[in-house]
């Protein structure tokens, strides 16, 4: 999520007109931060939303990703804050008074690096608190005392119920990116945080895009809100272009090695919806000669931090990664965001984009159409409320031959449209993945290979006709036992 932007930001349009921060009259720490950070000019929803919390309103942002959504509800709380600011050691004197919820990690840590690097000539405290990692690090510093608590829900339930903080002094509650949350599940969790907090406070509601369960969430947490627009809901940025090319199967690798060597690309975010596919992706484009690390859920933080690390600083040129990814990262100066696969929610494409042409900067999204995506196409059509055209691309015939190279195991075998086997004879060949299973022999029973012969003759009686009786012999089971026969102690007269 992009904080204050430098002076270029006036390139972004609004109705609002643009303001210097010098306007804001900030308090001289904050000023002091901002003037280091080298930004100059407000972007719209900065503009809109500041001089409003800063009056103490509940606000109801809406702004595309990139805008500068952290800044405007950061700086104000902060400013407001100022009074309480003191240099106490007690842990008493540093009560929660701001929490900012987000719906992930990787958000809650890159916001924690903002509000700390703007509180850094004040006195006031920041921490932050996310799941996946161990809670005795996180419980120490809550345990100090932090004005301002970043975290996500579920880690932040785990110490409210390990009574590791206490919210009764909150005073200012943000929810960032609101509709990802509850498109993961988080409103009963959220429910209960709130019902923690004291009923008088001033709640911000920032969120890309506006569904009607947004809005009913603001109504029953927000108090006579200032709705905030600075852009169309759900619309993509101005500033990206946009392709979607027909491309099938393993042809999409064919095509982002062309288009990545064509337009001089040097990084670039590649999405996929899911996990596996993810892992799959990003080891065979490492295998065909890219710099490239994954990015998905089931790595550990550890390994997700490493790998947006290694992405920020060059090291790698290409991201493969899911959702996870798509909101509110700020990698400054990324040149381009490939949808591998087409999200199967039509806001989640515009969240993907969001990742490029931030800040007024240019930026490019291609995405990858095949035959079963039409209906996922027509989703984004509606969403965007524009046509989409499919090009098609032309393949030069120096691009490596990535079949050698890697396959990417879909679980699916290959077969042309009208019906026939699409792989190649050479295929079938001694040693190649395709070579059929040979069955072994199974040893037979000769017994099982004669004919039916009876065991007795056609006109015989049935045994139960055939058993004869004996008369005067009784006749016993074999599984009766007969009495002991005992000598007589007195004999009859």
């Amino acid at each position: 999520m992009t904080e204050l932007t430098p002076a270029n930001a006036n390139e972004l349009t609004s109705d609002t007109p643009i303001m210097a921060f010098a306007q804001l009259q900030l308090a001289d720490p904050l000023a002091r931060a901002v003037a280091e950070m080298g930004y100059e000019t407000m972007t719209p929803i900065q503009a809109q939303a500041i001089p409003v919390v800063l009056q103490g309103r509940d606000v109801m942002g809406a702004a595309q990703t990139g805008t500068g959504k952290t800044a405007a509800f950061a700086l104000p709380l902060m400013q407001r804050m100022l009074k309480h600011e003191n240099a106490s050691t007690s842990p008493a004197r540093h009560p929660v008074r701001a929490l900012v919820l987000l719906p992930t990690r990787e958000l809650a840590v890159q916001v924690a690096e903002q509000v700390e690097l703007y509180g850094k000539y004040t006195n006031l405290r920041s921490a932050v608190v996310f799941g996946g990692m161990d809670m005795k690090p996180q419980t120490i510093e809550l345990k100090k005392g932090v004005e301002v608590l970043v975290a996500t829900p579920g880690r932040l339930l785990d110490h409210i119920e390990a009574k590791n903080c206490v919210l009764n002094q909150v005073e200012y509650v943000v929810l960032d990116e609101a509709d990802r949350m509850l498109d993961i599940g988080f409103l009963p969790d959220l429910q209960r945080i709130l019902s923690y907090l004291p009923k008088q406070r001033t709640t911000l509601l920032f969120s890309a895009t506006f569904s009607p369960e947004i809005k009913r969430l603001a109504s029953s947490y927000l108090q006579d809100p200032v709705t905030i627009e600075v852009a169309r809901s759900n619309a993509a940025a101005s500033t990206v272009e946009q392709h979607f090319y027909s491309v099938e199967g393993e042809d999409k690798r064919h095509a982002l090695h062309q288009i990545l060597r064509q337009r001089g690309l040097k990084q670039a975010f590649v999405f996929v919806n899911s996990k596996l596919g993810c892992a799959r992706l990003a080891r065979s484009l490492e295998h065909e000669g890219l710099k490239t690390t994954a990015l998905h859920g089931d790595k550990s933080q550890d390994e997700r931090l490493k790998a947006l690390e290694s992405f920020k600083s060059g090291e790698v040129d290409l991201l493969v990664c899911t959702d996870v990814a798509a909101r509110g990262l700020d990698i400054k100066d990324v040149p381009a965001v490939f949808n591998f696969d087409i999200p199967f929610h039509a806001e989640d494409y515009v969240h993907r984009i969001g990742r490029t042409g931030r800040a007024g900067a240019e930026g490019l999204a291609v995405t990858f159409v095949s035959k079963s995506d039409q209906r996922l196409v027509t989703d984004i059509e509606k969403l965007l409320k524009t046509k989409i055209e499919l090009e098609g691309i032309e393949f030069e015939e120096n691009l490596p031959d990535i079949r050698k190279q890697g396959h990417i195991n879909d679980g699916r075998r290959l077969y042309r449209e009208d019906g026939s086997d699409q792989r190649r004879p050479e295929d079938f060949a001694r040693g190649s993945r395709f070579e059929p299973r040979r069955s072994r022999p199974v040893p037979q029973d000769p017994f099982f290979e004669k004919p039916y012969e009876p065991s007795l003759p056609a006109d015989a009686a049935p045994a139960w006709e055939a058993a004869v009786v004996r008369p005067g012999v009784r006749t016993i089971s074999s599984n009766i036992k007969t009495k002991r026969k005992l000598a007589a102690l007195f004999q009859a007269a």
